[in-house]
């Protein structure tokens, strides 16, 4: 019997996302402009508003949805206009009192996957053009959907988030069959793992004893908050898999943390070397899915996938 469990890190979200953990810091360490008059900044200013004008929550947010509409810096804008949520805008009046933008976030009741802020001071004219110069490319990103918006005096504060969107534990049975579908046709394909070729090999067959195994550990990982394939009562893929009732010959398991949806945890995957060749394995016969994720606090979403072929 053999143990054959990946212990690299987690694969990378899809291509141009920015996994969870470096989109808490892109929140914090997002440049705050501050701009009094010029500042360096072109000003653009609506027609019929002078140079002195305050800038203000309504002209924020009517610049704000323009450039998503109509597009910035040379990228094309988006039809559908972005979300004013009642927790977004609680999370951005918090850090406009004070509050470090993750902790207002997460204070104000908003899950978010990503986060860019803009905090303004100056006249009406030259906030499009800090609009411009900081938020384009967020302005821009389909994943981007909400807006938050403060005003006081002459400062203005703007949070634009991707709003977390875990699948639904009461969908986990819809959710693992993509899964196994994906899976079975990553499988149907002809594949490189990294500097190994791998021909077509047949579809795994589901197997609820090794789904027992998986939802297992995805939710001792959520619980204890961890992220290895040795569980925290010290148990391996192996242990699991046996514990579940599965009697093996080979079993292996791959595990994601942070991708929202079945399409990300399969592209991570078969983007990594190792998790690849699992999916590729012609070895393996049969295959569990589990997901976990938290309801409360910053985004956890843990995956996994446990693979075996039965001993005879």
């Amino acid at each position: 019997m053999a143990d054959k469990a990946q212990t690299d890190p987690a694969p990378r979200p899809a291509a141009g996302r920015v996994p969870r953990a470096r989109a808490v810091a892109a929140a914090l360490l997002a440049p705050l402009l501050w701009l009094s008059g010029a500042g360096g900044v072109p000003c653009f200013a609506a027609p019929g508003e002078a140079a002195t004008t305050r800038a203000s929550a309504p002209l924020a947010l009517h610049w704000v949805q323009s450039l998503h509409a109509r597009g910035c810096g040379g990228r094309p804008g988006l039809a559908t206009p972005l979300r004013q949520p009642a927790t977004l805008q609680a999370a951005t009046a918090r850090w406009a009192a004070g509050a470090p933008l993750e902790r207002a976030i997460e204070q104000g009741g908003y899950r978010a996957e990503r986060s860019e802020a803009l905090q303004y001071r100056g006249s009406a004219a030259g906030l499009r053009g800090a609009l411009r110069q900081r938020l384009c490319d967020a302005l821009t990103q389909v994943s981007y959907r909400d807006v938050g918006i403060w005003a006081r005096g002459e400062q203005v504060w703007i949070v634009l988030a991707a709003p977390f969107q875990a699948p639904s534990p009461a969908d986990a049975a819809a959710v693992t069959q993509r899964l196994l579908e994906r899976i079975n046709a990553a499988r149907g394909e002809a594949r490189r793992c990294g500097s190994r070729r791998f021909p077509p090999v047949p579809p795994l067959q589901p197997d609820a004893r090794l789904a027992r195994a998986a939802a297992r550990h995805a939710r001792d990982m959520l619980e204890h908050d961890f992220f290895e394939h040795r569980g925290s009562d010290g148990s391996t893929p192996a242990t699991r898999v046996r514990a579940a009732g599965y009697r093996f010959r080979l079993v292996g398991e791959n595990i994601a943390l942070g991708a929202q949806d079945v399409g990300q945890a399969v592209q991570g995957w078969l983007a990594s070397p190792e998790h690849c060749a699992n999916i590729m394995d012609a070895g393996f016969r049969q295959t569990g899915f589990a997901f976990a994720v938290n309801r409360r606090g910053p985004p956890r979403l843990y995956w996994v996938e446990d693979f075996g072929s039965p001993a005879p």
